[in-house]
């Protein structure tokens, strides 16, 4: 069959297609990030404290990462057409059920809806590309795609900041509104499920369709305790808090029965037996380290900045904005080299580029300047770039047509378990490695080290010229002092998360390898 017959197969609208789905999943990923920089007015204005105020940002990720890995459940079970439609009517009402909501518990509620919502747009909106592009215009198509989930998180943070500081905290969930009811007033007409995807799923649903229960709320409560487990954890001091436990300990337990039940079932909620090609299994790894290093730096590059230098939630926003924009710009190029170079080598280069990017910023010092940082971020996100659409496109090499809404739904999952980790672990990394440092650097100062009391001396003078008593100076000298050790240990504490990051980036390059080239 010739190129122009095959793709007669497919829809001829197929690009406006990729801007609507790719719509969809950006408006979805922004309000991941979009409100963590508004927790503080959220809870000032909701009469809450800062901790209960975090449950806004748990209860959409603890929603969203249950419904992901069944959307291809839903998908079957619904259509395609409908489940998707569905989930951006459900994703709007709650997003203005959450911007008018009265009171912490109603807006902690309607999040949930929201993560319920939100939680079939990104594996089903990847799903419509797999299928609505030829194989050679599909790295193309996931550019699209990619540009979204990559670049929301980006400038969730600063878009965050900027509404709620200029605008108020409402309308980062108001402004979702407007955008689904254009969502839906362009998918309606654009969208349709393939004849061969109908007569798929007719014919298995004629097979007789048992719900999974077991199943479902095996996953409920394995991933919904992970998810609280990740959010919570830092702040409760992990395993010396027991709510902490009984969530690891539900978490193991429930995820550990799910990898037992699901391979006997006829119609499982999450088919596991995809894990056996070997190309699925491997970008589910790489996919999740993706998600780990992505969301990881972008919480830690505003924090840098924000702690060390004083800059402002726009400023630190503006360092990482412009690592967004080379993602935007960047990824068509590795969309159309996707269809050329082999995704394993695409991959080595995203890699090998990313850790690189690593250990430049884990060579910082605090001389260094805006432009520098901001600089090295876009260094680091070129190489993320050259990550996202070979992973994506490489999980559907080998795998069964049919089989597509559970791979888009099991790598979605991947890249947001990934990102959840990796902002638990770099927080916690963070946090002990500060500590850590300070402990050693405290140890040489001392009354009884020479170069600390020459310091002592020369600062007491300083502040003693500037009006000071005494022994005021001396308090002042000492205070000063342990504000430098302070400030040293949070940057090598800052330092060392970007060292470790780029070593986990390192060891993933030779799997890379491993991934079959496409026949």
């Amino acid at each position: 069959m010739s190129t122009a017959a095959a793709e007669a197969n497919y829809p001829a609208n197929r690009w406006v297609i990729a801007f609507v789905v790719g719509l969809a999943a950006f408006m979805e990923v922004l309000d991941i990030s979009i409100a963590n920089v508004s927790l503080t007015h959220i809870a000032g204005s909701l009469s809450a404290s800062q901790d209960e105020a975090t449950w806004v940002l748990t209860s959409y990720l603890v929603s969203n990462a249950v419904v992901l890995p069944i959307s291809g459940w839903f998908s079957q079970v619904l259509g395609r057409r409908r489940f998707f439609l569905l989930s951006i009517v459900v994703f709007s009402i709650a997003s203005l059920a959450c911007g008018l909501a009265p009171s912490l518990g109603w807006l902690i509620f309607f999040r949930v809806l929201q993560g319920i919502g939100g939680g079939g747009l990104q594996p089903v909106s990847q799903a419509i590309l797999a299928d609505s592009f030829p194989p050679r215009q599909r790295g193309m198509a996931f550019a699209i795609y990619g540009i979204a989930v990559v670049f929301a998180p980006a400038i969730g943070p600063t878009l965050g900041g900027y509404i709620t500081d200029n605008a108020s905290w409402h309308w980062i969930f108001l402004l979702n509104v407007p955008v689904g009811i254009m969502l839906l007033a362009l998918a309606v007409p654009l969208i349709h499920d393939s004849a061969t995807y109908q007569k798929a799923r007719k014919a298995k649903i004629g097979q007789g369709f048992r719900v999974d229960f077991v199943g479902l709320f095996l996953l409920a409560a394995g991933l919904g305790c992970l998810q609280i487990m990740l959010d919570q954890g830092q702040q409760d001091n992990w395993f010396a808090s027991s709510f902490i436990v009984s969530m690891g300990v539900i978490t193991a337990s429930s995820l550990t029965a799910l990898v037992l039940w699901e391979p006997f079932q006829r119609n499982p909620m999450v088919d596991l037996t995809l894990f056996r090609y070997k190309n699925f299994a491997l970008a589910n790894i790489l996919m999740f380290m993706l998600g780990f290093v992505l969301f990881g730096s972008t919480l830690l590059i505003p924090q840098f900045v924000q702690q060390l230098f004083g800059y402002t939630a726009t400023l630190a926003g503006l360092v990482l904005s412009p690592g967004g924009i080379a993602i935007v710009l960047f990824m068509p190029l590795v969309g159309y080299l996707t269809g050329k170079i082999q995704a394993r080598w695409l991959i080595m280069i995203g890699l090998a580029t990313t850790s690189v990017s690593l250990f430049h910023l884990a060579g910082f010092t605090l001389d260094v300047t805006f432009n520098q940082i901001m600089l090295a971020r876009i260094y680091q996100t070129l190489g993320l770039a050259f990550l996202f659409i070979p992973i994506t496109d490489g999980a559907y090499i080998g795998v069964p047509s049919n089989k597509t809404d559970e791979v888009s739904a099991m790598i979605n999952l991947s890249r947001n378990i990934g990102g959840s980790v990796g902002i638990s672990l770099v927080t916690t990394w963070l946090a002990r490695h500060q500590q850590s440092h300070q402990e050693v650097l405290s140890a040489h100062v001392t009354p009884y080290d020479h170069a600390t009391q020459q310091t002592v001396d020369g600062l007491s003078r300083h502040f003693q010229q500037l009006g000071s008593s005494t022994h005021h100076a001396t308090e002042q000298a000492y205070a000063a002092i342990y504000q430098q050790v302070q400030q040293q240990a949070a940057i090598l504490s800052y330092l060392d998360d970007y060292w470790l990051l780029g070593m986990l980036v390192v060891v993933l390059i030779p799997l890379a390898l491993l991934i079959k080239r496409p026949a």
